[in-house]
């Protein structure tokens, strides 16, 4: 069994395709198939994988995957022992919310889509409608963190110091 510390976490993967599609100025390039792949779960995994096992792979603790589990966001079966076995969909959810939490979605929200994606594919239009409300507030917020970093920006240059990558 391959073991999952040889899988960089999700988040390791993405930000390495990112930086190396990144322009110059910073900007990063439109989601692409590398984009996709980068996201996704390594093919090599276990049939099944035990709750520490998902915690070390995903970077999220096993308290809030069992958090997650309580509140519905992921179902996770149970083995002859009552543990808990992550088969790849669970496993899927658990990054498709990692990434939506990532991404500054409140788990209210998260919780909300869930229910729809729950109810069928006749949701679909609202689903949709939350996520181009949410990505109107990621690309907000991104404007906010720019003209904030403009300004530590200026200020390092005011101290004299530069602010190269």
């Amino acid at each position: 069994m391959t073991s999952t510390l040889e899988h960089p976490h999700p988040a390791t993967r993405l930000r390495s395709v990112l930086e190396s599609a990144a322009a110059e100025d910073g900007t990063l390039p439109p989601l692409d198939q590398a984009l996709v792949r980068a996201m996704a779960l390594p093919d090599d995994l276990p049939e099944t994988l035990g709750i520490a096992e998902v915690a070390e792979l995903t970077g999220i603790t096993a308290h809030t995957l069992r958090y997650y589990e309580r509140i519905g966001l992921v179902t996770v079966a149970r083995d002859a022992a009552g543990r808990r076995t992550y088969d790849r969909p669970a496993l899927g959810r658990v990054m498709f919310v990692t990434w939506l939490r990532l991404s500054g979605m409140p788990i209210a929200t998260v919780t909300r889509y869930v229910e729809l994606a729950q109810e069928g594919p006749h949701t679909s239009d609202a689903r949709l409608d939350l996520l181009l409300e949410h990505r109107a507030a990621v690309v907000s917020h991104l404007r906010d963190l720019q003209t904030a970093l403009a300004v530590v920006d200026y200020k390092i240059t005011t101290y004299g110091g530069s602010c190269g990558s």
